[in-house]
């Protein structure tokens, strides 16, 4: 991201810039040879260790600036990993990694589109089907996994193509799929392998346009909504937090915003200053994976299952935020610098929207004599929009005062569809226009949570509620009791919501006492958890086991970042937390990471076309103990002004 020129001093965290991306390209060229026929996959930052961090604080001492690649020798399809010192100027290991695939780029999604739609077979192919205008083509190219990959081709790198018309120039793309026809495509040579053509069906008559210039005059005519009036968000006076470069100050918080090819936006050091303390929450919060599986095995969809952040990344699918009204009111904005596939840098402006809200009420009473007492809720947001083909992410983390802490993700864009024949069944859809489904599917997020709660070393505890039965100390069956059970290996910390019990986990720090004589920690308060509704040995499963449980609590590590394994791409096992948990290390007063599995159950619906509705799942981090009482006791009271009735 960039920095403002006041910031005087580089802090530790703050993510590559575009002159680092461009000496790491320079170091690999002059040192490695990594240049013409090579592709630069990813570079990211190398995060310093805590104690590294710890020290900078106290003393100012610089950690060793390093950055971490992928990079292919498309040639030889090899993929290596490189460490190279900006510090030093020198590559400290350059690994060729066997067997494995690194993740798809930008480039490589734009060079199969126009590839393809050049290729004779492939507008042979289409012209069957009557389709003649290949600048109204679209080809969207997908990943493999191992076990639906043509076997003949799982030693390169391949990929497998849809492909859309647009009713005209301008028109959505992604509402007229071309059904049974799927290109596999060579990614390092860009050679059309084969084309898979069963012919398809023919084409339905839908309306899947959503800007309202390209919705037929017949369509409009029915609407009758009354116009809406103004509704302006002012802060004349600015907003009430600070940006020094990344770091973030609001309302007794502080945090740094990071960001990467891979997760995208992060957040550091989130930090609640209580009196004359500054008090630890989390030490990284993240996205760690999204898998996308479809759950019909038709032809055009048995091969469609996604892993967004694992096979592409979120950074580079992260969108500016000057392109539409994402945020109201006082905004203030961060960009994010990256790279293409050669390693030259880009940047992406607005990519991080910080903003107000106002959300109601914080709290309020009514007391017979004094009358009433209330105070406003207002809230800090920062977020980021990814657009995923034809999927769009809203990613929200929302900061409160009185010491909550929220993680919103809002889905939106245009579902996949498919046509199917006359009177065909659709069993594994949902019928949203003539002749077309939408399939099932899923959207799994795995949110990586590294918590410090007041110091390094934590312990987890699931919390559950019981009734009590009835008998002579319980007669009316009231008694309801809380039990706390520490999690005390990785075999405890596999763990999955229970609603009966309103099940929840706290991070708590045993080597410290609060006011109450009691241990302070903070609740993660589950929400958007969803079953796999997977066989253990579907393919699919086990290549991501993690999204089988809804917790997973690990002791941190720093080889132990992607909970599907760093190599998703074309894999066939699972090499990440499956493979981790196995020698159930202790996770009892440590320094743990909590990966909590949520997201959307999508059963389509045809009010979700030809564009949806944001879908809405969130869950929360809630101090438990981590305050003596409501911190909020001291939010001002909101002017008179504000609170006068026209």
């Amino acid at each position: 991201m960039s920095q403002p020129a006041s910031a005087s001093i580089r802090h530790p965290l703050d993510p590559l810039s575009a002159a680092e991306f461009t000496n790491v390209t320079a170091i690999l060229r002059r040192d490695r040879g990594v240049g013409e026929g090579w592709r630069i996959n990813c570079i990211e930052m190398v995060e310093p260790a805590k104690a590294e961090l710890a020290a900078f604080e106290e003393t100012g001492t610089q950690p060793t600036r390093r950055a971490v690649v992928l990079c292919l020798d498309r040639a030889a399809n090899a993929t290596y990993k490189s460490v190279v010192s900006l510090t030093d100027d020198r590559i400290e290991s350059f690994e060729h990694i066997p067997g494995v695939q690194a993740n798809f780029t930008v480039d490589e999604f734009v060079e199969c589109d126009q590839m393809l739609r050049a290729h004779p077979d492939v507008i042979a192919a289409l012209a069957k089907r009557g389709i003649t205008d290949m600048d109204l083509v679209f080809m969207d190219t997908w990943t493999y996994g191992e076990a639906v990959a043509p076997p003949e081709y799982r030693d390169r790198r391949i990929g497998w193509s849809d492909t859309w018309v647009k009713k005209e120039p301008g028109a959505n793309p992604y509402a007229n799929p071309v059904s049974g026809l799927h290109c596999v495509i060579d990614l390092n040579s860009m050679e059309l392998l084969r084309i898979e053509d069963d012919g398809g069906v023919p084409a339905p008559q839908v309306m899947g346009e959503y800007i309202p210039a390209r919705i037929p005059e017949l369509l409009r005519s029915r609407w009758q909504r009354d116009p809406i009036k103004p509704l302006e968000i002012i802060q004349p006076e600015g907003p009430s937090f600070t940006v020094d470069g990344n770091l973030l100050r609001w309302q007794n918080w502080s945090v740094r915003v990071g960001f990467n090819h891979r997760e995208g936006m992060t957040l550091h050091q989130l930090r609640y200053r209580d009196g004359d303390r500054e008090r630890s929450v989390a030490h990284r919060l993240s996205f760690a994976e999204m898998m996308v599986p479809y759950r019909d095995p038709s032809t055009d969809h048995y091969r469609r299952t996604a892993f967004d952040i694992g096979e592409w990344g979120l950074g580079f699918m992260t969108t500016s935020l000057e392109l539409g009204c994402d945020c109201l009111g006082e905004i203030r904005y961060l960009d994010a610098t990256l790279h293409d596939s050669r390693g030259e840098p880009y940047e992406i402006r607005n990519a991080v929207c910080i903003h107000e809200e106002d959300n109601a009420v914080l709290w309020k009473h009514v007391d017979h004599d004094t009358g009433a007492e209330v105070r406003r809720m207002r809230r800090l947001t920062i977020s980021c929009h990814v657009t995923v083909a034809n999927y769009e992410y809203l990613v929200y983390w929302r900061l409160y005062q009185d010491g909550n802490v929220e993680c919103e993700v809002r889905a939106t864009g245009i579902m996949v569809t498919t046509p199917i024949a006359e009177g065909a069944a659709h069993p594994n859809g949902t019928l949203v226009d003539e002749r077309t489904y939408a399939p099932f599917h899923q959207h799994f997020l795995v949110a990586r949570l590294d918590l410090d709660v007041d110091g390094t070393d934590n312990t987890v505890y699931m919390t559950e509620s019981h009734a009590e039965p009835m008998g002579p100390d319980n007669p009316y069956g009231l008694s309801l009791v809380q039990r706390n059970i520490p999690l005390r290996t990785e075999r405890d910390g596999i763990q999955d919501m229970n609603f009966a019990t309103q099940r929840a986990w706290k991070v708590v720090n045993t080597n410290v006492v609060n006011g109450l004589g009691t241990h302070p920690a903070y609740k993660l308060v589950p929400g958007g958890a969803i079953p796999a509704m997977f066989h253990e040995d579907s393919p699919v499963f086990q290549r991501a086991t993690v999204v089988g449980h809804t917790l997973w609590v690990t002791p941190n590590h720093p080889d132990e970042r992607w909970p599907a394994g760093e190599f998703v791409n074309q894999s066939s096992d699972d090499r990440g937390i499956g493979a981790w948990v196995r020698g159930n290390r202790s996770i009892q007063d440590t320094d743990v990471v909590l990966w909590y599995v949520f997201g959307i159950h999508h059963i389509t619906r045809p009010e979700e076309w030809p564009i949806m509705s944001v879908d809405v799942v969130s869950f929360w981090l809630k101090p438990s103990g981590f305050f003596d009482r409501n911190p909020a006791l001291d939010v001002p009271p909101p002017p008179v002004t504000q609170c006068e009735h026209s």
